[in-house]
């Protein structure tokens, strides 16, 4: 099966419709698949529900689609840096279910381990508990939280083989591989594919039985949210 399509677009051919649940890898704009979100924006889909750490920045990562509104709700763990973001929420045009960052990861894993729920101390007695389910366990409460089952996810890796394995470089692994293998469809842009065999098994962090379709997306401009500089002191 090659699993190599010549561009985003093609990848995401026969995948997309409004109303899809789409788990997004990245942590900023560290990771984040922008060729695939940029092809997600270009097919004019809408009422898109996002699971992802965050939405970028404006106009970069799920920025981009928030300027289109296309995303109908965010399910995230941090909701700064993006103004559009924040006017949308505040104006009622976005709906957002806010989630811990350490729970949006296990609730990703765990919907890719065919779990449906787990319980969690983390967010008891806050915002995040309400409407859900607690339980006391040795004396202690916790809140029942959903694992999360994506139409579709969209990837962002460092170095693949021709059967989907998949590397992961440094800090870009972060939401990544939950996100990942949460998807029933597993979509993955990549800067270099390399021969089926060359990839240390040890090294491998993702096996290709998750991945579907791959892109070449590379060459990448290395992007950052923001770039502080100090004035050089006189000599």
């Amino acid at each position: 099966m090659n699993k190599l399509f010549p561009d985003a677009a093609a990848a995401l051919d026969g995948l997309l419709r409004d109303g899809l649940t789409i788990a997004c890898g990245g942590f900023g704009l560290c990771g984040i698949p922008e060729r695939l979100l940029d092809a997600v924006r270009d097919s004019g889909v809408k009422n898109l529900t996002f699971a992802s750490n965050n939405a970028g920045i404006d106009n970069e990562g799920i920025g981009k689609l928030l300027r289109t509104s296309q995303v109908r709700k965010m399910i995230s763990s941090y909701v700064g840096e993006n103004k559009e973001f924040e006017r949308q929420y505040l104006s009622g045009e976005l709906e957002v279910e806010f989630c811990p960052q350490g729970t949006l990861a296990e609730r990703m894993r765990a919907g890719g381990a065919g779990i449906p729920g787990f319980y969690t101390k983390t967010g008891v007695g806050t915002l995040v508990a309400e409407g859900k389910e607690t339980k006391v366990f040795d004396g202690e409460e916790y809140v029942l939280e959903r694992g999360i089952f994506a139409d579709l996810a969209l990837v962002k890796a460092w170095k693949a083989d021709a059967t989907g394995n998949l590397v992961f470089r440094k800090t870009a692994r972060n939401f990544n591989l939950p996100a990942a293998t949460c998807g029933k469809v597993c979509v993955v842009e990549v800067e270099e594919v390399v021969p089926k065999g060359s990839l240390d098994p040890d090294c491998i962090h993702l096996p290709g039985v998750y991945v579907q379709r791959m892109i070449i997306g590379a060459p990448y401009d290395k992007k950052i949210e923001f770039r502080t500089v100090r004035e050089r002191a006189a000599a």
